[in-house]
């Protein structure tokens, strides 16, 4: 009996260690997948001109790598500008998303007031609504108050978002009552609470949604299109859709690719510098109780 026992467990802790085998095999499979385009492009971005367009196929390694298409992506095209408009950008929209999530947050979770959960479910409805039907009205707006070609025109319609909000406004009721009317006993104001008490102790998620919205605003293109045409306002992503459009992208390929790896560099490196806190403030963000 004993003996079919151990046999048994034996059978069970080798199929365990098959399929995590199969598992880790997959996970290594598919990672080289996602990381192959990022080294792809930083593949191409050290080749020659003169050695990229040589190559009847393409080479997975350069014969004569080269810096000088990064110097080409900065000398061509006022690549500079762009990173510092596309900082502007992200800073000041990233910072007034919070001032409004938080507060927005604070509002659904802790205050009491007649129909909160009337709207609260209405204030969901708006993820709903289809994305381009806010960007025309967006436009529509912005153009009326005679804010295109401004950061003000730019960030303003990004400084809400409903996802954050209900992420954040879920991640503070997991804060009991009891520290709430403890704190309302001493005397504290809800806002002196909300500084105190509420953000330290949600800081994880605070910080999955600035990252998230570095990221967006860093990646944002379709909106900065439509509501700027002067280059002294184009982001990062427009600068590198008019340099493939009317600049050297089309030729230049390599410098193209070097400007791509200049772009992209800073989330990379943001991502792998705060994965962990990016796992772990959704992860408490959609945990309840």
């Amino acid at each position: 009996m004993e003996s079919s026992l151990i046999k048994k467990s034996q059978a069970h802790e080798r199929n365990k260690k098959i399929i995590k085998g199969f598992t880790y095999a997959g996970l290594a499979v598919w990672a080289l997948i996602v990381i192959f385009p990022f080294f792809w492009m930083i593949l191409t971005s050290i080749k020659s001109y003169g050695s990229y367009n040589a190559e009847s196929t393409p080479k997975f390694y350069p014969t004569d790598p080269t810096f000088d298409n990064y110097i080409t992506a900065f000398k061509s095209v006022p690549l500079l500008d762009y990173f510092v408009n596309t900082i502007i950008f992200t800073l000041a929209t990233t910072a007034l998303m919070l001032i409004v999530t938080i507060l927005a947050a604070f509002g659904f979770a802790r205050i009491n007031f007649k129909g909160k959960n009337l709207a609260f479910t209405l204030f969901l409805a708006l993820m709903m609504i289809p994305s381009e039907l806010v960007v025309i009205t967006n436009f529509v707006t912005v153009t009326n108050m005679d804010l295109r070609n401004t950061f003000a025109g730019l960030i303003l319609p990004s400084v809400t978002s409903v996802f954050y909000i209900y992420l954040l406004k879920e991640n503070f009721a997991t804060i009991p009552d009891e520290l709430y009317y403890a704190a309302k006993v001493d005397g504290t104001s809800d806002f002196k609470y909300l500084c105190r008490v509420m953000v330290p102790i949600c800081s994880p998620t605070i910080v999955t949604i600035t990252i998230l919205k570095v990221i967006e605003c860093w990646n944002s293109y379709v909106w900065p299109r439509l509501i700027t045409d002067d280059e002294d306002y184009f982001l990062v992503s427009n600068g590198i859709q008019a340099i493939r459009e009317g600049g050297f992208g089309r030729e230049n390929i390599p410098a193209m690719m070097a400007a791509v790896t200049v772009i992209s560099i800073p989330l990379i490196v943001l991502f792998l510098v705060f994965r962990k806190k990016i796992m772990a403030g959704v992860a408490r963000g959609g945990t309840k109780g």
